[in-house]
């Protein structure tokens, strides 16, 4: 298949949050399986964009904002709209990772336009809203994507929240975690390694990085020996946590700034324990990145894969008060054989659920549902004829099984 990724930012210090990550792995997965995929989105970096992300092209524009103060909603670059055209009259399926911004609405309303076969993959960004910017923009929004052949979500929890938006016209609703490559086995027996504690977010207030600050200070009186450090672009919490840390003991906790992509596995892979603060998270891709690089989980009740999680025995779960991450930490730091417990059950639940191989099986077959079975019918000599733009072309009929 021809297929086509749209994702509104890709950066050098991981801006966007999760879903720039989730479009590159299925990106790349989708690559190696053979699909002809192309990658799509604004960028902003200290340098020039890559022409390609693994084996993926990647076509992008530098990110303006159109809209001052609005945050990630008004990015926009005006040749994208062109690039987005282009693209589209070849794609058979397009799948927009889709925010309330207008990146999302120019593609929505390109693939529409193109009479594209489109996908939406919200990642946990298009819930119920009443600011009168948000339902202004909705106007335009929401009528796009429902137009989509299928939406996918991340869990129950969040495809209520999108059914409440969309309303009964909008298209089927298909749950598709977030999935990363496992990372090369660790030697066995795994040993807990340094009590370094690590927070890697956005420092945002949803992410509560002052809670994380507040949780380190009570594990530092039982704990002398442990570190903990936080890495994230400022999101509006930065001077906040600056204050909390020059309150706290010298030298326990620091801010290590935003981290290169590349740079995050090996945060990863020295950390003893990751703790996700944040409530209301829709996945939480950082615990998945932290549990395939054999690092244990503390996370709230309120993650939208914590249920899960404490099945399996791969995260101690809490009610996110800095005092209950502060005892779940302590736990680790000190019980060995649970450190070693839970870094071995967060590797397998990465293996069984959340692999790039086990969801891009689902998204092929989700991409092979989306598209017309039968456009236009066949052309002359075995060709398949479908719309385009509003008009009709020839292209060569496949040879073998799609997918």
């Amino acid at each position: 298949m021809k297929l086509l990724h749209v994702v509104t930012l890709i950066s050098d210090d991981g801006a966007f949050g999760g879903p720039p990550s989730v479009a590159v792995a299925q990106a790349r997965e989708l690559a190696a399986r053979g699909q002809d995929v192309t990658l799509m989105s604004l960028w902003r970096g200290s340098g020039r964009a890559p022409e390609r992300v693994g084996t993926v092209r990647l076509r992008s524009r530098p990110a303006r904002n159109l809209l001052p103060g609005r945050g990630f909603i008004g990015l926009l670059h005006p040749l994208l709209l062109r690039d987005l055209w282009r693209a589209m009259g070849d794609a058979e399926v397009v799948h927009v990772h889709a925010g309330r911004d207008l990146v999302s609405l120019s593609a929505l309303a390109v693939a529409a336009l193109r009479r594209v076969p489109c996908v939406a993959q919200t990642h946990g960004m298009v819930e119920p809203r009443t600011a009168l910017p948000v339902r202004l923009f909705d106007l335009l929004y929401l009528p796009l994507l429902r137009r989509t052949r299928a939406c996918c979500v991340l869990t129950e929890q969040e495809r209520g929240l999108v059914a409440k938006v969309l309303g009964p016209a909008g298209p089927p609703l298909r749950i598709l975690p977030n999935g990363i490559e496992p990372g090369p086995p660790e030697p066995a027996p795994r040993q807990p390694r340094e009590p370094q504690v690590l927070f890697l977010a956005r420092l945002h207030p949803r992410k509560r990085p002052e809670a994380f600050v507040e949780m380190a200070a009570l594990v530092h009186r039982q704990v002398p020996e442990a570190r903990f450090t936080l890495y994230g672009p400022d999101d509006g919490s930065l001077p906040a946590v600056r204050r909390l840390i020059a309150e706290g003991p010298a030298g326990v906790v620091r801010y290590g700034g935003p981290l290169d992509p590349a740079e995050t596995r090996e945060a990863y892979r020295t950390a003893a324990v990751h703790v996700l603060a944040s409530v209301n998270e829709p996945f939480g891709m950082t615990v998945i990145e932290a549990l395939a690089a054999g690092t244990p989980v503390v996370c709230t009740d309120t993650c939208g894969i914590a249920d899960e999680l404490a099945r399996r025995g791969a995260a101690l779960v809490t009610d996110g008060s800095p005092e209950s991450m502060a005892a779940a930490v302590r736990r680790l730091l000190g019980d060995p054989e649970l450190w070693a417990r839970m870094s071995e059950a967060g590797r397998r639940v990465v293996e069984d659920v959340y692999s790039i191989g086990a969801v891009v099986d689902r998204l092929e077959e989700i991409y092979r549902a989306s598209r017309p079975e039968e456009p236009l019918g066949r052309g002359r000599a075995g060709h398949r004829v479908r719309p385009a733009g509003g008009r009709t072309r020839q292209e060569p009929a496949p040879t073998g099984r799609i997918g």
